[in-house]
């Protein structure tokens, strides 16, 4: 749920007709970043707001019955098909290239795959994207077992540029002074996923990277070749958020500074 700080800032950039060539999207990053190609302001904080209490959509309820804590049914079929429709023809349509990160589980590496229609493998690849490990079943497209991105990739910067962006906006849902530690449940995670060792050892090895690549991110932002936006703060929102008044709020969170920092975003990609 801290994505949707995400979404209220790509909200306010279309609303601005701010475009790019290309984006990558990791996890809510991808789910909601879709929604930047088929140009749909405002339908992430739309959705969550309407369906936060449906059981079917995050629930432990749905973890329980279904093996996946966002029910993968109601989210990547029932909603984009046919309560908040995915408008799939624009998104195929518009010119940016939009990369979905996932983590293939049988390498422990990061996978990135181009999203082009908006339909079918490509709602399967946001799912894998989004898709956390235990709380989440292994999503298999094409025989490729994949989960959740941000345990590979967290914030894939280093992709883009070697796809030759050399201005980049950076979104990260976590303030700057955050710094991301081992999970407090290693041990149990370690048991549950005891079949795929090299997946838990990219877990292992997930806050290393990750607070690895927060520091590539000052580098570049420091050199000018990267503008990132950051919450002042901690979001503080639960991934089972279920008030709509807390989801407004850190998508506003979003808005804001996105409005604030607006005219320094266009100038910086010029």
């Amino acid at each position: 749920m801290r994505g949707l700080f995400t979404a209220g800032i790509l909200d306010v950039l279309m609303e601005n007709n701010v475009t790019f060539d290309k984006a990558a999207g990791v996890s809510a990053g991808a789910v909601f970043g879709c929604n930047f190609k088929s140009h749909q302001i405002g339908r992430a904080i739309r959705y969550n707001k309407n369906y936060a209490s449906e059981w079917r959509y995050k629930s432990y309820r749905s973890l329980f019955l279904t093996g996946d804590l966002y029910g993968a049914d109601f989210c990547y079929r029932t909603l984009p098909e046919e309560l908040d429709i995915f408008d799939a023809d624009t998104f195929e349509k518009d010119p940016l290239e939009f990369y979905a990160v996932a983590t293939d589980v049988d390498t422990g590496k990061a996978v990135y795959k181009k999203l082009s229609t908006g339909r079918g493998d490509d709602l399967e690849w946001m799912r894998a994207s989004a898709s956390m490990p235990v709380a989440s079943r292994v999503v298999t497209i094409n025989g490729q077992h994949l989960l959740d991105g941000g345990i590979t990739d967290s914030i894939p910067l280093e992709f883009l540029e070697k796809q030759g962006c050399t201005r980049n906006l950076v979104i990260l849902t976590q303030p700057l002074t955050y710094t991301k530690h081992q999970y407090k449940a290693f041990g149990a995670i370690k048991t549950v996923l005891h079949k795929h060792p090299t997946l838990v050892n990219a877990l292992r090895e997930r806050p290393a990277m990750y607070n690895a690549q927060t520091a590539y991110v000052k580098v570049r932002e420091a050199e000018g070749s990267a503008f990132v936006l950051r919450p002042p703060e901690a979001l503080n929102v639960s991934p089972l958020e279920k008030n709509p008044d807390e989801l407004q709020r850190v998508y506003d969170t979003g808005r804001k500074l996105a409005e604030e920092k607006l005219q320094e975003i266009i100038e910086f990609l010029g």
